[in-house]
């Protein structure tokens, strides 16, 4: 992205609609008052000209590099999907919400799904925010509790849910729901594909809806294939020792 002192907030976002998520972040409009410079729009809606630049030219840089996540001790694993995927969802869900809410309310006479698609937004934050704190709380501190007593010896105490199998199925239903109400979404949305002539904002909201379902696919994976087998393979060794 060259030459972004000359470019307008609107064609940034034209031509990269991730940027339209550091402009929503810094409360900048890209849409109707998106025909100015990055420096006046800084000036105008106080925001902090270098900061917004190195997020603006980090935009396309990702993390998500081939790493063998099989071979990480469970206990780095949970923290991983805490500081990565956890923290994706909480800092997102306030941005879907509002972009939803946003374009249901100026478009949504003309194309209706997105009245159901807000719903289902609406919906989906607040699953995804009450299985998380299950996760953090009582799954997650129980699993690293097991790898404690793996590598330091000592009985496993008994959790008031019995064995790790049973938060362990409800989190994989949990997950199965919200991944249903992401493919509805989807479905709704004919794959994330705004409508022709679609504003910026309605642009950015099925970016995001899109990224959004793309983060749930490696985070609900590294749980349901890696974190969970291996757990109640861990408890069933410790029980039996």
């Amino acid at each position: 992205m060259e030459n972004l002192a000359s470019k307008t907030v609107a064609e940034m976002v034209t031509e990269n609609i991730k940027t339209a998520h550091i402009f929503k972040k810094y409360g900048i409009d890209f849409c109707c008052g998106g025909g100015i410079t990055l420096d006046k729009a800084c000036k105008k809606y106080d925001a902090n000209y270098d900061l917004l630049v190195q997020d603006l030219l980090d935009v396309d840089n990702t993390t998500s590099r081939a790493t063998n996540y099989n071979s990480w001790e469970l206990d780095f694993l949970t923290d991983h999907i805490i500081n990565v995927h956890h923290s994706y969802v909480e800092e997102n869900i306030p941005l879907l919400l509002q972009y939803s809410a946003r374009v249901a309310q100026v478009h949504g006479h003309h194309y209706t799904e997105l009245l159901e698609i807000n719903d289902l937004v609406k919906e989906v934050a607040g699953e995804l925010s009450a299985h998380m704190k299950k996760e953090e709380l009582i799954l997650f501190p129980f699993i690293k509790k097991m790898i404690k007593v793996k590598k330091e010896g000592g009985e496993l105490p008994q959790p008031h849910f019995g064995s790790v199998d049973n938060p362990i199925k409800m989190m994989e239903t949990e997950h199965e729901d919200a991944g249903e109400l992401l493919r509805t979404i989807a479905r709704l949305s004919d794959n994330y594909t705004p409508p022709p002539g679609a504003c910026n904002t309605y642009r950015a909201f099925y970016a995001k809806l899109d990224e959004f379902e793309q983060d749930l696919h490696q985070h609900v994976h590294l749980e349901n294939n890696i974190l969970f087998p291996k757990s109640l393979l861990l408890e069933k060794e410790l029980r039996s020792n």
